[in-house]
C-alpha cells in the first residue's frame, strides 16, 4: 500500500484560562483548544472543520473517506497541515471526478463540530455490506466500557469534548481520540485506519456521543459491524443500522447496555 506524504503538525490540545468560582476564588483551569482547519482538496477550498487539532492529517483523510470524495488512500499523494494559516492541503493523483456536482448539495445535520454533509452520502447506504457472521460478547462490552472509564482523557482534564475509540473483537483498544465534535473524532479514526491499512470487519467502535444516521453511516463505511455509545440513538440512526445489519448498543455504562438493532449478535452471559 502506498502511503501519502504526511506532515507532522502539532497543536496544544488544551489552554489555561483564569476562572472565578462562586466564592470569588480565582484559579487557573484548562479548556480544550478550538481552531479552524480549512481543507483544500487539489487547491480547491472544500470545508472548514473546527477541531482541537489532535490528529489533523488523519482528520483530513478520514473526512474525505467518509464523504466518499476519495475512494482509496492510494489516490492521495500528500496531506500537509500548516497551523500558521489554519489549513490542510490534500493532493490527489488524478483529481476528483465531478467534484462540483458532488459537493453542490449539502445537508445540515445535528452534528457538533461539523454541521453539514454532502447529500449523496445517503444515496450509498444501500450498497454497504457489513460482515454477516459477527458477534460481540457481554463481557467484551463491559471490558470496553471499563477501559473507556479508566482512560486518561482531555474530558477529565478540561471537559467539553467527545471521545471515540476503536477496539478489536476481544475488546482490546487500538485507537482513542477526542475532539470538540464527535464527527471529527470518528473521521480521525477513519483516517488512521486507512493510513495504517486497518480493516473494520472485526472491529468495535465506541463513541461518547449519540448515534445519529450520519454516525451510523460513517461506521458502516468503515466496515464496522458494532457501534457502542454512552448516549443513545435517533430514529434515522436506528433505521439505517437495522437496514444494513449493524448492531447498535446504547446507554453503555457500568454493567448496563441496550442492544437496539440485531440483538441476536450479542452473546449474553449464562444466567444462574
Amino acid at each position: 500500500m502506498t502511503i501519502p506524504l504526511l506532515s507532522s503538525a502539532v497543536s496544544p490540545l488544551v489552554i489555561e484560562v483564569t476562572a472565578m468560582d462562586e466564592r470569588g476564588r480565582v484559579s487557573l483551569i484548562h479548556i480544550p483548544s478550538e481552531r479552524p482547519l480549512t481543507l483544500y482538496l487539489d487547491k480547491r477550498e472544500l470545508v472548514t472543520l473546527m477541531t482541537m487539532g489532535g490528529w489533523p492529517e488523519a482528520l483530513a483523510v478520514g473526512y474525505l473517506r467518509n464523504q466518499r470524495l476519495v475512494r482509496s488512500v492510494e489516490d492521495i499523494v500528500s496531506v500537509q497541515v500548516d497551523w500558521e494559516v489554519d489549513a490542510v492541503a490534500v493532493t490527489t493523483r488524478g483529481g476528483v471526478p465531478d467534484i462540483e456536482e458532488r459537493t453542490a448539495k449539502r445537508i445540515v445535520t445535528t452534528g457538533c463540530g461539523q454541521g453539514t454533509v454532502f447529500g449523496g452520502l445517503m444515496d450509498e447506504v444501500e450498497s454497504i455490506v457489513l460482515p454477516a457472521n459477527t458477534q460481540i460478547s457481554q463481557q467484551t462490552v463491559y471490558r470496553i466500557v471499563d477501559l473507556i472509564r479508566t482512560q486518561q482523557t482531555i474530558y477529565k482534564q478540561a471537559g467539553s469534548v467527545h471521545g471515540c475509540a476503536l477496539f478489536t473483537s476481544q475488546g482490546e483498544l487500538l485507537y482513542f481520540t477526542e475532539d470538540i465534535g464527535r464527527h471529527n473524532a470518528v473521521d480521525a479514526i477513519a483516517g488512521r485506519m486507512w493510513l495504517e491499512g486497518v480493516d473494520g470487519g472485526d472491529k468495535i467502535f465506541y463513541t461518547t456521543g449519540r448515534l445519529t444516521s450520519e454516525m451510523v453511516i460513517k461506521g458502516a463505511q468503515m466496515g464496522i459491524p458494532f457501534l457502542l455509545s454512552r448516549s443513545g440513538t435517533t430514529q434515522m440512526g436506528h433505521a439505517v443500522a437495522d437496514r444494513i445489519g449493524m448492531t447498535l448498543l446504547t446507554r453503555c455504562s457500568g454493567q448496563h447496555f441496550l442492544a437496539l438493532t440485531h440483538p441476536d449478535k450479542v452473546i449474553l452471559d449464562a444466567q444462574s
